[in-house]
């Protein structure tokens, strides 16, 4: 571990701990009764009254949402990959690729499509003695740009064929290099092998070909779309069906399968903005928690791949954004308007949980602040009163919304597995399908034995000590130039947001309905993966930092109260700080090159358990 990157590693360190001393106010928030006319104290009829979304919150919220996309979009992906794929429908089907003239053949590209297979290459001067070799197109295969290079030099050759080893292989473009590294041009029959030579990389990388989890989620959203059987069958549909919007506008490209995952980066920031808004009342502690936030690292690169998580984040924050303003209501609001905000955290919760189940343990912190808010509304009106006109529709409502809702969900989005199959959704197949799915879902992860070098438990994810490295790819035999994307915390944002959680709990102790608010969906998204012994990545404590932001916008909305100019610097230098990092890190977040002397002087923290 290089000197450089201890001190700057030691100096966050300090900041957070600073930073977390300054924003750290153990006295609960407490809403100041109202007076009547003669003076005399009114009954408090809620806890907690929200604050209000203003003009002057505009011009932050549109440059943040507008800062963020403009770096979600930037260098996403190819706009022009491969599209036109030719399916080779049985096994020993051929494509026959003819060179103008015998050439001394250097090496052989070709895009695999979305389906496993493997192909035998066969390549001939004269057309009648041909020299063999196998093509493989794994399940970790798919989607990626491969050239191939015999043991023994291709030699001369006019003529290549391409078999399919077995039926219902998908293929994109071919590519054929001399020995001195300069395109071929041939011809085929089969048209779709040779058609977009103009979209041939010179090698393949995350910009023209999928890379981790891309493999499942990226040929998933193009199974559903094609109506072909679901290889990945681990996760509930709705993610991949969201990725599926992109390639629809944008094609089968590498920015088509990240579009969506993009997109739905960026719009956590206004909704993020806004609930702080209105749980803080204040613009200044909204849009500098809002902003740190966006620095996030992890928010930036999980966004950009085309994974599911981003999903089931977005649907947490607004399950819990339209809970918030049940939450707040006074506590004689009449039952028909409880069920707008309630009935709209259902629909979320829903949405949350068909994407991914991470969706489900949000849910959990719903179920508590739920209970407290039931208790709460009938000590203040009395149980009596309060039973058959309110707690008791409350219950059946609630039954609908967050029992009924995703159980409708679940029927409606695995429709693609029906099309697939030929199966009605009238049917009790279909029932089973979806029931059997379920169950499959459970076992592989309740009993998943696998390994990965860049696993970590819980408490790692907690502490931002193990990162994830998603793509590494060298340009040199000295390994001097490189391009990586992982995905961690930006440790200034989850270090100080650790602190301001503590202050959350203590502030709950004392009596802050909000601060339990906040820790309850922090707790509900951590908890359930403190006894999990499987393979887990720091990915799944992305749900949980919307909470770490809304607690830092709290603290920092405390500051600001604290300080008697209202000029608190706190969040502008957290801001700051979390943007110096970010602009350090950015290489390794985006995939752009960067040097091993860089990596190691300035990103290997943590003895190199930092791999950057």
């Amino acid at each position: 571990m290089n000197l450089s990157a201890i001190i700057f590693m030691v100096l966050t360190m300090l900041a957070a701990v600073f930073l977390s001393v300054r924003m750290f106010d153990a006295n609960p928030e407490r809403l100041e009764p109202e007076r009547d006319a003669s003076g005399l104290e009114k009954p408090l009829l809620r806890f907690h009254k929200p604050g209000c979304v203003t003009k002057a919150d505009l011009p932050p919220l549109l440059i943040i949402t507008l800062a963020a996309a403009v770096l979600a979009f930037l260098n996403l992906g190819d706009t022009k990959g491969v599209t036109s794929w030719h399916t080779f429908r049985n096994s020993g089907e051929k494509a026959e690729l003819i060179l103008p003239e015998e050439t001394e053949l250097g090496s052989v590209g070709y895009y695999s499509g979305a389906t496993v297979g493997s192909y035998r290459l066969s390549w001939s001067a004269d057309g009648e003695t041909w020299t063999d070799a196998t093509l493989e197109q794994t399940y970790v295969d798919v989607l990626k740009w491969h050239y191939f290079q015999p043991e023994e030099p291709f030699g001369r050759v006019k003529r290549l064929r391409i078999t399919a080893l077995r039926g219902d292989t998908t293929l994109g473009e071919v590519a054929l290099w001399d020995a001195q590294g300069r395109r071929l041009a041939f011809q085929s029959e089969t048209t779709a092998v040779g058609d977009e030579q103009d979209r041939v990389p010179e090698e393949e990388s995350w910009r023209n070909s999928s890379y981790f989890d891309e493999i499942y989620h990226a040929r998933t959203a193009w199974e559903h779309l094609t109506d072909h059987k679901v290889y990945e069958i681990t996760h509930p549909p709705l993610g991949k069906e969201i990725i599926g919007l992109g390639i629809r506008i944008f094609g089968m490209t590498p920015f088509g399968w990240r579009f969506s995952g993009a997109l739905f980066g960026v719009l956590l920031l206004p909704v993020l903005y806004i609930f702080l808004k209105l749980m803080l009342g204040s613009t200044a502690a909204a849009w500098c928690a809002t902003a740190v936030y966006a620095l996030d690292f992890m928010r930036f690169s999980q966004s950009r791949i085309s994974t599911i998580d981003t999903y089931s984040v977005f649907f947490t924050l607004l399950m819990y954004f339209f809970f918030y303003l049940y939450y707040t209501q006074p506590w004689d609001t009449p039952l028909r308007r409880t069920l707008l905000p309630l009935g709209l955290s259902g629909a979320c919760f829903a949405l949350g949980a068909v994407s991914k189940w991470t969706g489900i343990f949000a849910g959990g912190g719903l179920a508590v602040l739920w209970a407290l808010r039931q208790g709460e509304r009938l000590r203040r009106r009395g149980f009596r009163q309060e039973l058959m006109s309110y707690f008791l529709p409350t219950i059946a409502w609630s039954c609908v919304f967050f029992l009924l809702f995703p159980v409708l969900a679940y029927y409606v989005f695995y429709a693609p597995y029906a099309r697939a199959q030929g199966v009605s959704m009238r049917s009790a197949e279909y029932l089973k399908l979806i029931l059997d799915n379920i169950k499959y879902m459970y076992n592989y992860h309740s009993g998943l034995e696998a390994t990965h070098p860049y696993e970590s438990r819980w408490w790692m994810w907690v502490l931002d000590v193990r990162p994830i490295l998603y793509y590494l790819h060298y340009f040199d035999d000295a390994y001097q130039v490189k391009a990586a994307i992982g995905a961690c915390g930006n440790p200034l944002f989850w270090w100080t947001g650790l602190g301001a959680m503590a202050a959350m709990a203590v502030k709950g102790v004392r009596g802050d309905r909000m601060a339990w608010f906040i820790l309850a969906g922090y707790l509900s998204c951590l908890l359930p993966w403190v006894t999990v012994e499987r393979c887990a990545f720091i990915y799944h404590y992305f749900p949980a930092t919307v909470f770490l932001a809304l607690a830092l916008g709290r603290c920092l909305r405390d500051c600001q109260r604290r300080s008697l100019t209202r000029r608190d610097r706190t969040g502008i230098a957290m801001v700051l700080g979390c943007a110096l990092l970010f602009g350090l890190f950015y290489p390794v977040l985006s995939g752009l090159t960067y040097t091993a002397a860089y990596g190691n002087a300035l990103l290997r923290w943590f003895g190199g358990y930092w791999p950057f």
